[in-house]
């Protein structure tokens, strides 16, 4: 208990899945966790498990592709909280289809989400967290930021994007003394509601499930708090010598 106590933390899509369980996990470590979505419902429903559970948290509804959504996102943080230290860049959006499936509509709209909002995040995070002696990003990635896939063009690039812009922000951060790192994490196939819709996309769901289980080579998908663990490194001190990494939970997945 308490490897985050008294830092502050904004996770966006932290209504379900990944999100979800990286707040409470935060939370239950000492962290005051603004849980941020545009699921009001699921968010709520987030931040009032952790107050029952005697945390500090709260919601804000937030269009992560909006630029003056972050700056009032993070006002609001600092004003309820008196800082930020923490910032996981968590939500994202799946879309399958080759390069020559996917639109330029859909294009767009997934790297607004995947892509665009990590840049947002991450550059307001920065001017916020400077002046409060510094703080820890995390950005999700993914195994497809790492590895191709015939049929996820779009993801993969988006992916793909998070990686290399995290490590362009940690250098911008480490040179210019801001005591900021910033760190990406790359998830295997976890039993999020996000997968579990590619996955309905795709045929049978449990056939679907144990299929996409054996392609690494631990045997089975992984779980949220197995993602939410490698997180709560990152933004922990714990971390402190950590910044432009490449943090990998995948079950084996890419080293084969």
């Amino acid at each position: 208990m308490g490897r985050v106590k008294d830092k502050v933390a904004i996770v966006t899509g932290a209504a379900k899945g990944l999100g979800a369980a990286t707040a409470r996990l935060l939370a239950k470590e000492g962290a005051s966790v603004v849980i941020t979505d545009l699921d009001v419902s699921g968010g709520e429903k987030v931040a009032q498990e952790i107050g029952a559970h005697g945390g500090q948290s709260l919601f804000l509804r937030q269009d992560v592709t909006c630029e003056d959504g972050w700056i009032e996102a993070i006002a609001a943080t600092v004003k309820a909280f008196g800082k930020l230290s923490i910032l996981v860049n968590n939500a994202g959006v799946a879309l399958s289809g080759s390069v020559e499936d996917t639109t330029i509509d859909d294009w767009r709209k997934l790297m607004a989400v995947n892509l665009d909002a990590v840049f947002l995040g991450t550059k307001h995070a920065i001017g916020a967290m400077r002046g409060f002696g510094g703080g820890s990003i995390v950005n999700l990635s993914s195994i497809e930021g790492l590895v191709g896939d015939s049929n996820l063009a779009a993801y993969n690039a988006s992916k793909g994007g998070v990686r290399l812009f995290t490590k362009s922000a940690a250098l911008h951060c480490a040179k210019t003394g801001s005591n900021i790192r910033v760190n990406s994490v790359h998830p295997g196939f976890i039993w999020t509601p996000m997968v579990e819709n590619y996955l309905s996309t795709l045929g049978d769901l449990e056939e679907g499930r144990e299929a996409t289980g054996k392609l690494h080579p631990i045997g089975h998908l992984g779980e949220p708090i197995d993602i939410a663990a490698g997180i709560l490194y990152l933004a922990s001190d714990e971390s402190k010598f950590m910044t432009g990494a490449e943090l990998v939970i995948d079950g084996g997945f890419t080293a084969q």
